[in-house]
């Protein structure tokens, strides 16, 4: 629905639209043409006035009283007649056709003639195009055609996504400056700082013998007082380009010494006083004596990455949640609702988080119209961004990753039969496009998925006759092959199930005689169940999650009583367990949080500077 026009604005509209009008026709039909722009063998007719009032380059050159000015021919080089054909046209009419293919010519040619209005909408272009690809392409465009909009937003992009874009070939490509600019920001989204540092050595070592003599001034970028001790004695100082270089070496000395308590003296700027100027009496502390600054490798200020948290994200169709069990906190991670009811959600290694599941109806798909959801969570806009829908809707399947590629494994069919599956689909992540993978080794739902070391293990669930499975197989994406492995000592389905030190827990859950309270724990290393503590009621749909080293158990649904009565009903569960090590017990941490109902449990890191505090 287009915005309602202000009716102060209506009159200079109308003008607009009657003067472009009028412009362009009198171009058309060459009516009072007064010059021609002649590129290479093609020639414009046009109208000094409207040159002169869109670029001030030929206002220059028809104001001025150079013998240029005179002529009727206005030859111009280092422009493509296409190209021009398209600004001119743009003049005229204020509709122009930017393409990924043409910005950059365009944006050459509007800064060649100083057309401001196109130089703004070949930003505005650009800007809304930014991506992994192209956000360093972008960033020195910005800089060579001296434009601060389109560099700082190219430039913020990249360090949002640094940890990606490190590794791209282009980045090793960057300028000294360049490089400096975003290695220097407070924006970076780090961590930890050694990753700056390691990449900055990566860059240098693409061509050590030119680089060499940049590395003491890009050494500054590095906030070396944010590494550890232990990072800085053997990776830093010892470090083949730095280790016998005594510049470099007197660079450490003075991190070596900050971290000591020892800071260097910085000389003062003199106050009024000194100067012979007068101070009067109650000025404030700004005209008083100020600090210089300390050299930039004893910069020690915080990077923007390095205000994650590990939190427990609830993730349901009203919104996400992220709670902070260590500060008892709550954030909102998204309001959207663009997130299906009956859903299942993942958080790869990587930290990305995607939730599938649902179903809709595609248009555009005739073959196979019927398909479910597959959302990726975007921490920069907090919403949910449309991925390539999943075919094959299905329920009580399991998601899972390996080798840059998610699964959708087994489950059950959305259509009347309800058929059980042993289909296995599989999201390719380079080429966004679904496939099928090897299938289990045989159908199943309800079970617990999970991925480790790009091994996808199957646990539990229930097959075929509606029994519950002891069975565990698992998948092994880099030889495509499955196999069987020890089964677990309790047939379930609907259970809880982590990766929490190099083990597998396995919780609650359905049997075929009710609810359970056991908790079992594989050993990869050696193929063998262990019992482990009880959790302290019977549950099925039980959310394990492993944050920060710590053990934690969320909701549920638990068999409660009907009030004045013995009849037992499914009551969700709101509530949050840690397992306490020392005491090798569960430990209820909080009764109730709201947000877990109807939700997905997922163990995130989550950078607390983005969400809102609830």
């Amino acid at each position: 629905m287009a915005l309602p026009i202000n009716p102060m604005d209506e009159p200079r509209m109308y003008q607009q639209t009657l003067l472009q009008d009028g412009l362009f026709d009198l171009l058309e039909n060459e009516k009072l043409v007064d010059c021609v722009l002649k590129i290479k063998d093609k020639e414009f007719p046009c109208h000094r006035l409207v040159l002169c009032a869109c670029s001030s380059y030929f206002r220059s050159i028809f104001l001025s009283d150079m013998e240029e000015s005179k002529k009727r021919e206005i030859v111009l080089e280092d422009v493509e007649p296409g190209v021009m054909g398209l600004v001119l046209k743009y003049l005229y009419t204020s509709k122009i056709n930017v393409t990924e293919q043409n910005v950059q010519d365009i944006f050459a040619v509007a800064n060649l003639y100083q057309i401001p209005s196109i130089f703004t909408v070949c930003v505005s272009f650009l800007q809304k195009r930014l991506s992994l690809s192209n956000c360093l392409a972008i960033f020195r465009l910005g800089l060579m055609l001296d434009c601060p909009r389109l560099a700082i937003s190219a430039r913020n992009f990249a360090c949002e996504r640094f940890q990606l874009i490190s590794r791209d070939e282009e980045f090793l490509q960057l300028l000294p400056s360049e490089l400096a600019a975003i290695l220097a920001n407070d924006n970076l989204n780090v961590e930890t700082e050694e990753m700056v540092f390691e990449a900055l050595m990566k860059w240098v070592s693409q061509d050590t013998q030119s680089r060499e003599k940049d590395l003491p001034g890009l050494l500054d970028c590095v906030r070396l007082r944010l590494v550890s001790e232990d990072y800085l004695k053997e990776k830093v100082e010892k470090h083949k380009l730095i280790a016998f270089n005594p510049e470099l070496q007197e660079k450490l000395q003075l991190v070596r010494d900050a971290l000591s308590g020892k800071m260097p003296e910085v000389k003062k700027s003199k106050s009024k006083k000194e100067d012979g100027g007068a101070e009067e009496d109650g000025e404030n502390e700004d005209n008083a004596e100020e600090e210089g600054l300390l050299p930039g490798i004893l910069n020690d200020n915080l990077r923007y990455g390095m205000f994650v948290r590990n939190l427990i994200l609830m993730v349901n169709d009203a919104g996400a949640v992220a709670y902070d069990p260590t500060g008892n906190d709550c954030f909102v991670a998204s309001l959207s609702t663009q997130v299906p009811k009956n859903h299942v959600s993942l958080v790869t290694k990587e930290n990305q988080i995607f939730v599938a599941g649902g179903l809709f109806y595609d248009e555009q798909n005739k073959d196979d119209p019927l398909c479910s959801y597959f959302l990726q969570y975007d921490p920069t806009t907090a919403d949910w961004l449309g991925m390539p829908p999943l075919p094959s809707p299905r329920f009580l399947f399991g998601l899972a990753e390996a080798e840059n590629s998610i699964f959708v494994l087994g489950g059950k069919e959305l259509k009347d039969q309800e058929q059980t599956l042993d289909s296995v689909l599989v999201y390719d992540r380079h080429s966004f496009k679904w496939g099928e993978s090897e299938p289990l080794p045989y159908p199943v739902y309800g079970h617990a998925t999970i991925s480790h070391n790009d091994v996808v293990y199957v646990i539990g669930g229930k097959g075929e006759n509606k029994s519950c499975l002891k069975k565990m197989c698992a998948y092994d994406a880099k030889r495509f092959e499955w196999k069987e492995l020890a089964p677990m000592k309790v047939a379930r389905s609907l259970s809880g199930a982590t990766v929490h030190k190099d083990k597998i827990y396995v919780a609650a859950g359905v049997t075929d005689n009710g609810l359970t309270d056991s908790v079992e724990v594989y050993d990869i290393a050696t193929n063998k169940w262990s019992d482990f503590v009880a959790f302290p009621h019977e549950r099925s749909s039980l959310n394990l999650v492993s944050l920060a080293g710590l053990l934690y158990a969320v909701g549920g649904f638990a068999m409660m009583p009907l009030e004045d009565s013995d009849e037992t009903v499914p009551k969700e569960m709101n509530d949050i367990w840690r397992f306490d090590d020392t005491e090798n017990k569960w430990t209820g941490i909080l009764r109730e949080i709201q947000y877990a109902s109807g939700a997905t449990i997922l163990g995130v890191r989550l950078n607390t500077l983005r969400l809102t505090k609830m």
